[in-house]
């Protein structure tokens, strides 16, 4: 908060969405305080004064991030009633949001820190919690299949998570080396396939007993109509 008598002379919120944005399209490391003050508007000392430092900075970022109102992930795999569909919309919302040309190609998460130097190691180890409670939110998504027989007990549950994680996160990356909405839905048409093995190709879980190449083509012709995501994760 500002001192008593001295109101603060910019927006914090919409400087918060400056530095957003510039973390996520350059980095941490290849941000500097200048280009920060810069894209924020504000002069260095109110910088400090209102966000404490750059690290305290961008874990705000990445928290605005996370908390957008549009975001995809927990969302995603909460509002459908089988695992497949969950996970399979996990991947088509946020692969939708990696190529959204309104705001920097891929995950935040996934590329804003991925090699830091030995001063911003709590950075990096910071993005790779985040990371974690990803999977720990598929791996409870999976979990909740199986109690509910939509996925067999003896499937490998962390396995999965981990196999669907790592899709995710190589889509972020296929955006941004520039990949289309359409390769990027292709990917995940392959990682649906090898849903049954994965599971076991038990009851339910089979593709919806028989029904994957009915849900392929329902994905694709709803990528017909030029659906757009939101922001990642």
């Amino acid at each position: 908060m500002p001192p008593p008598g001295r109101p603060r002379s910019f927006d914090r919120e919409a400087a918060l969405q400056a530095a957003m944005l510039l973390f996520w399209e350059r980095g941490y490391e290849a941000t500097a305080l200048s280009d920060l003050t810069k894209a924020m508007g504000i002069s260095s000392p109110s910088l400090y004064a209102a966000f404490g430092s750059k690290e305290a900075l961008f874990r705000e970022a990445i928290a605005l991030y996370n908390s957008a109102e549009e975001a995809v992930g927990e969302h995603s795999l909460q509002k459908h009633p089988t695992a497949r569909q969950a996970i399979e919309a996990m991947l088509r919302d946020n692969a939708d949001a990696y190529v959204d040309p309104s705001t920097p190609r891929g995950c935040m998460v996934v590329l804003s820190a991925t090699n830091c130097g030995p001063d911003n190691q709590r950075v990096q180890e910071f993005l790779a919690e985040c990371r974690e409670s990803d999977y720990r939110a598929v791996h409870s998504r999976l979990e909740r299949a199986v109690a509910e027989g939509d996925v067999p007990a003896g499937a490998n549950i962390a396995a999965i998570a981990s196999f669907y994680l790592t899709v995710l996160q190589g889509l972020s990356i296929q955006a941004r080396d520039g990949c289309s909405r359409e390769t990027a839905h292709a990917i995940i048409d392959c990682a649906m396939v090898a849903w049954p093995g994965l599971v076991g190709a038990s009851g339910s879980s089979t593709l919806d007993a028989g029904s994957g190449e009915q849900d392929v083509g329902q994905a694709g012709a709803a990528r017909q109509h030029g659906e757009r995501g939101h922001r990642g994760r």
